[in-house]
């Protein structure tokens, strides 16, 4: 099979690609740019192109069976509006963007990437245009996937490392809100295998499949486990929601918006994935926590 990732250089798109070439199909990457200091994997091929833009698209998807859009908005969780940065312009619009270039063009499957808590009277507005995105994806005339991911952690992600990074110069680690926050954190190499699995599913076409870890964990517990895999110990220092939201509506405005108000909510907000489904229809193993952490964190011992 001819398999398209957009968003292919991502965090997500990355593993996809990997997956999807282990499982023996031919993959092109779709991104803006290619990237320089992190290569692509040379089995797949590049083709440059925008979501955003729907002109660049053109003709970039003919011959492909199946489009997955795996396209993260940059320095996700953090919007810029000023800049085009935001939640609606690139998971709403772009999936939009491309889902109409993939009929256009012909492609037969179509694999969307949502997320868990998506719902049209959702409390976030990241969350509703994630259901505004399903819907989308439900009512082309592509065969379609769509999974919705819980919080997804890897070597390259920037959530769960950031917290991380204060532990290499800090005493303590910095925890926004009480620590009670319930995710289940999914490995990343797993959303990888079972997006690849759904190219070829039958089982998993017109399905919407919640997708996390095995383990439904706290943000505290998340991070101890993080530091235990690393081999280090450190205190974990709580910042009220109230205080980070107080602080984001003035950091906000500095040079790359290292904080918003939004991202508060997002990184404090519940996010548990009913893997029921998930696990009778692809039947692949959930990766643990610490496990999956070891791949990548115990180099730092």
């Amino acid at each position: 099979m001819r398999v398209l990732v957009a968003g292919g250089s991502g965090l997500l798109g990355r593993e996809i690609t990997r997956a999807a070439l282990a499982a023996g199909h031919d993959v092109t990457v779709l991104s803006r740019s290619r990237p320089g200091r992190d290569p692509l994997d040379p089995r797949a091929a590049w083709l440059g192109g925008d979501v955003t833009d729907a002109e660049s698209l053109a003709g970039k998807l003919e011959g492909h069976d199946a489009v997955v859009d795996a396209v993260q908005m940059p320095n996700s969780p953090f919007e810029d509006p000023k800049k085009g940065v935001t939640f609606e312009r690139f998971d709403l619009h772009g999936t939009l963007n491309l889902l109409r270039a993939a009929e256009a063009q012909g492609v037969g499957v179509f694999v969307g990437l949502s997320g868990v808590g998506a719902a049209a009277d959702a409390p976030y507005h990241w969350q509703r245009l994630k259901w505004e995105e399903e819907q989308a994806i439900q009512a082309n005339r592509s065969e379609w996937v769509v999974f919705r991911p819980s919080w997804v952690y890897g070597a390259r992600d920037v959530s769960l490392n950031r917290f991380l990074g204060f532990a290499r110069f800090l005493p303590f680690v910095p925890v926004i809100g009480d620590g009670r926050t319930r995710i289940n954190p999914l490995f990343v190499q797993d959303l990888g295998e079972h997006v690849a699995a759904a190219l070829t599913l039958p089982a998993a076409r017109a399905r919407v499949f919640e997708i996390g870890g095995p383990a439904v964990l706290t943000m505290d517990e998340v991070v101890r486990v993080a530091l235990a895999v690393a081999g280090r110990r450190r205190l974990l220092l709580h910042q009220p929601k109230w205080l980070m939201k107080t602080l984001a509506q003035v950091v906000q405005h500095l040079p790359g918006r290292p904080l918003t108000p939004d991202s508060v909510d997002f990184v404090t907000m519940d996010g548990v994935a009913d893997t029921k489904g998930l696990e009778e229809t692809f039947g692949l193993r959930l990766t643990p926590l610490a496990e999956g952490l070891a791949t990548y964190l115990g180099r730092d011992r």
